[in-house]
């Protein structure tokens, strides 16, 4: 079977169970080749169809998300190794990195802290944009702290990244100038689907509300945050006032920014309050 054929069939199977079917068929088939997509596409008269690309087509009819079942994930200017112990990144998530550009401007933040880390995407995505800056990732779980250091070392960030177990800020001491926070804030009774229901739980839900994990994170902002400083948190769609009103409590001004999609996506914490 020729490449054209296979992908053809590949986005017929895919059709009922995927937003993108094209793009997953693409991503997959360049991944039996061990190739990348750009190749696949430039490529295809000249290639054959693996034996294994079958069986990817499975793992994804399965409702698999494609980054477990590559293992890779590109974020911001990085591609990042991701497994099932982490959260998969999102184009959302960006926002927090366009949000410290935009306070930034031509400085650069000296100390980052990602808390929360994953798979180390806002701290590695930071590090690779500031040059001259250090940080610290912070997770709870074992395996994530081990796959945020691999793609540190593999992206030659290792000796600027430094990786902890930690219950979010929790014996950390600052300051630092930059915080990113992409904490769990889905209810635990909300209805999901798609690629949400194959990524930890962990890292998903917090509480009742969604809020558990900003009630125990805002506290710990003011202590941590260098003056002229920022903390980018990530937020729900639907969240902007009540997780504004945690960041308030604190005597921090807030300001919020929105995603390329037009909703709320993420909330800028400042010492000193709102204007």
């Amino acid at each position: 079977m020729g490449v054209a054929v296979a992908l053809r069939e590949a986005v017929e199977r895919l059709t009922p169970i995927s937003a993108t079917p094209r793009l997953d068929a693409e991503l997959l088939l360049a991944h039996a080749l061990r190739i990348d997509r750009n190749t696949l596409l430039l490529r295809q008269r000249d290639l054959s169809v693996p034996p294994g690309f079958d069986a990817l087509i499975q793992r994804r009819l399965t409702g698999e998300p494609i980054a477990y079942i590559t293992g890779t994930r590109d974020f911001w200017t990085i591609s990042l190794h991701v497994t099932p112990d982490v959260l998969i990144p999102r184009p959302d998530s960006e926002t927090l990195i366009e949000a410290a550009l935009d306070h930034f401007g031509p400085r650069s933040p000296a100390r980052i802290l990602d808390l929360g880390t994953g798979s180390g995407a806002l701290l590695l995505a930071a590090l690779s944009q500031w040059p001259q800056a250090t940080g610290t990732g912070v997770d709870i779980s074992p395996a994530a702290v081990a796959v945020a250091q691999g793609n540190a070392d593999r992206l030659g960030l290792g000796g600027r990244a430094n990786f902890r177990l930690g219950d979010w800020a929790e014996g950390m001491g600052g300051p630092f100038d930059l915080i990113l926070v992409n904490p769990p804030y889905i209810a635990r009774d909300a209805a999901l689907a798609g690629d949400v229901l194959h990524e930890p739980e962990t890292a998903l839900f917090a509480g009742a509300e969604g809020l558990d994990d900003y009630r125990r994170i805002a506290p710990a902002l003011p202590r941590l945050l260098a003056p002229g400083g920022m903390a980018a948190m990530e937020i729900g769609h639907d969240q902007r006032l009540s997780v504004s009103a945690l960041l308030a409590d604190q005597g921090l001004g807030v300001s919020p920014r929105r995603d390329l999609a037009g909703h709320d996506r993420c909330l800028v914490a400042t010492p000193g309050p709102s204007a």
